[in-house]
């Protein structure tokens, strides 16, 4: 049964390889039949695996066998993905896997200096790992193949992890398809509006599959800037927000006229922290000391100074990591790029695309230490967690603060290896938080002007690792390193 799933997993895999391939047909670029060679052996693969499921393999699936799934899924897609850029790049094998991982867990870090001489196909492919992995890969089967719909939601939940698990509809693939009609309507209505301004068509097409999936992947070395459209920057900064929210209050929304996306307090703090932010970056703006070489690069004007305050908290909070005109955080100095390390950190709302330790996270976090503080005071209270109308259960207060504890816990042991290989501090610290939580730049040497392509290929190896164990939220993969879980395999 494990090797059945995945097999048909891998197999999906290869239909949006055939996607990129009919790109570089319509442009005439001979990296054609790179995708189709590479999509042909996908689907060998798969079907090897799917063979050797039918041969004997016991049926019965333990839930901690989703998570072995899951995160071997996103590793072998990852290494059939890197296979266009071995083939139509000179990217060594570290950095073609660290580009692969980079989009399938949308944090949209690059290797790639030039990435306007890319043939438009690769970039498609690019856009498109990212597409996919905003959604889910796991998601996305259940949408799209109806066999492989299951009576449980032990792998959908393995994949979609956090704090709950909202079904939408009374089966697990009703679910996912509902969460993939929201995408694919959000991603359409994102690529029209692109395609207003001064993006062609391919463009639109690629930045709002980046944009929805809060991955960050451009067309162009540049990213947004490139546009040198205030409107792009506009639209750009509304998806990326409105991709960072629950999906599921979406649907409520749309489906059963509820009200639940103005009521819900993950929301309202978000949007609450949001404002504070940008008004904090505009304050900078005017205030903060920046270094003289770097004075000629700020905001002028209000427009101009909120545009990017907007633009700049959007892009980092949602983990998209665009960048935008005027906006170097780390040539400004520290006071522009600490509160971008902290943001980074912070992330976005649970239930969307968007990275970071996740907002209901931090509300949960923050009232339980006010509960401790009262219970001080007074200790024969009762007290619990409320977030909105309910109470959170204490497991999910244990399991919200474990997560905190571990994801600081990771980010000193990433940046104690970065420093082994030579980085600094700030360099250190920025790839750190922005790798976990699936950002793209970082600081220092990894800034937004800059590429990972001078990393050396233990730390692209070690940062793909951390991009992955982000995007599974980390408990997911760190379960796979337990003993009792490969002991009770036995």
């Amino acid at each position: 049964m494990k090797k059945g799933i995945l097999g048909i997993l891998i197999i999906m895999e290869s239909f949006f390889l055939l996607l990129s391939m009919a790109v570089a047909i319509f442009y005439g670029e001979d990296g054609w039949l790179s995708f189709l060679l590479t999509a042909l052996g996908t689907v060998g693969i798969g079907a090897f695996c799917i063979l050797l499921s039918r041969k004997g393999e016991n049926k019965r699936m333990r839930r901690a066998d989703n998570f072995l799934i899951v995160a071997l899924s996103w590793i072998v897609f990852s290494v059939i993905g890197m296979v266009p850029f071995l083939c139509l790049t000179d990217m060594d094998l570290a950095s073609a896997f660290f580009e692969t991982m980079s989009g399938f867990t949308t944090t949209g870090a690059t290797c790639i200096s030039d990435i306007d001489s890319l043939p438009r196909s690769l970039l498609f492919w690019r856009a498109i790992t990212q597409w996919i992995g905003g959604l889910g890969i796991v998601v996305f089967s259940f949408a799209l193949i109806p066999v492989y719909e299951m009576k449980n939601s032990n792998l959908y939940s393995a994949e979609v992890t956090g704090l709950g698990l909202d079904k939408l509809r009374p089966k697990i693939g009703s679910t996912a398809r509902r969460v993939l009609f929201i995408y694919l309507v959000l991603t359409g209505v994102c690529a029209f509006l692109y395609w207003l301004g001064p993006m062609n068509l391919y463009d639109a097409v690629c930045h709002s599959f980046t944009t929805i999936a809060t991955g960050g992947f451009s067309t162009h070395s540049a990213s947004i800037a490139y546009f040198h459209s205030s409107y792009i920057e506009y639209v750009a900064s509304f998806f990326m927000l409105i991709s960072s929210i629950n999906f599921s209050l979406y649907y409520y929304m749309s489906i059963r006229r509820s009200r639940v996306l103005f009521t819900n307090e993950e929301v309202h703090v978000f949007c609450g922290y949001i404002a504070a932010a940008v008004a904090g970056f505009m304050l900078l703006f005017y205030f903060a000391p920046v270094p003289e070489s770097a004075k000629d690069t700020l905001p002028m004007g209000f427009e101009e100074t909120f545009r990017s305050a907007l633009f700049h908290v959007s892009s980092v909070a949602t983990s998209t990591g665009f960048s935008a005109q005027k906006f170097d955080y780390v040539s400004w100095g520290a006071s522009f790029w600490m509160p971008t390390v902290v943001i980074m950190a912070i992330g976005a709302c649970a239930g969307s695309t968007a990275g970071g330790i996740k907002v209901i996270r931090i509300i949960i976090c923050a009232k339980s230490v006010f509960n401790e503080l009262i219970l001080m005071l007074h200790p024969r209270a009762v007290l619990g967690v409320r977030v909105g109308k309910q109470i959170v259960p204490e497991h999910k207060v244990r399991q919200a603060l474990s997560f905190i504890f571990i994801y600081m816990l990771l980010v000193v042991i990433a940046m104690t290896c970065y420093s082994l290989l030579g980085a600094d501090v700030d360099t250190a610290l920025g790839s750190s938080i922005s790798m976990l939580s699936n950002v793209g730049p970082g600081t220092g040497a990894t800034g937004p002007a800059s590429t990972f392509a001078g990393v050396p290929a233990s730390g692209k190896w070690l940062m793909s690792t951390y991009m992955l164990i982000g995007r599974l939220e980390i408990f997911t993969v760190l379960f796979l390193l337990m003993p009792n879980y490969w002991k009770d395999r036995k």
